[in-house]
């Protein structure tokens, strides 16, 4: 079912802010939303053979209860996953999501993720294994934004729902396949949007940008451009989400121009780490 929403969630504290995202997307765009647990091996595996370490190999007893406590890690990693699932779903389900589905895989997620069918990915920015690290980036999110080609939303803390969205623009193909995608998606349509170009007041930039505004507008958004004339882009977006109170963010992944630098240099990781407003990357 290629038309549903995905969320991948591991029971960590931002779970709930992706269960609230996904439902927010669920809603706007119309789509059964279904949650993914994946158990990854380390959580499922056996210890393995240990009937080589040293003192453990003329005592029996000992390999008998340690295969014991590795089933039952085992039993209680696969009971564990289904309880956050029904949470999940019992959570959308109590705020007006219809059609809620759930599935547990064992494996890898990024597996599990290319071997899914949907219309939308919704991730956290840190799962379980940085859970005491509040603005760190999740080990796993650059290798999933990399590898599939459907967006991803990204949920980075508590989740409102937004209103207003930012989308940064250079030109770039990378910006126009971005920008067209917006402008065809019902998810962010009746939201207020600003266009960010960063760059020399010129007379191209100028033409694009108006160019680009004119493809939101006439697909029904309410939008306003912006040019700023800042060489360092990052603190030029920085700021500008901030003094207008931005709640959604759009990123075009892994362009070729000045943008990309932002959004695959140690600034991206940055602003991804520290934002603070759910960020939806395409690629």
């Amino acid at each position: 079912m290629k038309e549903q929403i995905i969320a991948c969630i591991d029971g960590s504290s931002i779970s709930t802010a992706v269960c609230d995202s996904a439902v927010w997307a669920s809603q706007v765009l119309g789509a059964p939303l279904k949650f993914l647990h994946v158990l990854e091996k380390n959580q499922t595996q056996p210890s393995g053979d240990l009937s080589g370490s040293i003192g453990l190999g003329s005592r029996e007893h000992l390999l008998k209860e340690l295969t014991i406590l590795d089933e039952q890690r085992k039993k209680l990693a696969i009971e564990h996953g289904k309880h956050i699932l029904e949470d999940a779903k019992t959570r959308a389900q109590s705020q007006g999501v219809a059609e809620v589905l759930t599935e547990q895989r064992h494996g890898q997620l990024i597996n599990a993720i290319l071997e899914a069918e949907a219309m939308l990915f919704v991730i956290g920015r840190h799962g379980s294994d940085h859970e005491s690290q509040v603005d760190a980036i999740g080990s796993q999110i650059e290798n999933v934004v990399r590898s599939i080609k459907t967006p991803v939303l990204m949920a980075t803390g508590r989740f409102t729902k937004p209103a207003n969205y930012m989308l940064a623009y250079d030109g770039s193909e990378t910006a126009e396949n971005t920008l067209n995608r917006i402008a065809k998606s019902p998810l962010l349509k009746t939201l207020p949007g600003h266009l960010v170009m960063v760059g020399n007041n010129s007379s191209d930039n100028k033409d694009k940008l108006e160019a680009a505004t004119k493809v939101l507008r006439d697909k029904g958004h309410t939008v306003t451009s912006h040019l700023l004339a800042n060489d360092n882009v990052v603190a030029a977006l920085t700021e500008f989400q901030a003094l207008n109170r931005i709640e959604f963010k759009v990123m075009g992944a892994y362009g070729h121009s000045r943008i990309r630098e932002f959004f695959v240099g140690s600034n991206t990781t940055k602003m991804i780490a520290t934002s603070t407003v759910p960020i939806l990357i395409l690629r």
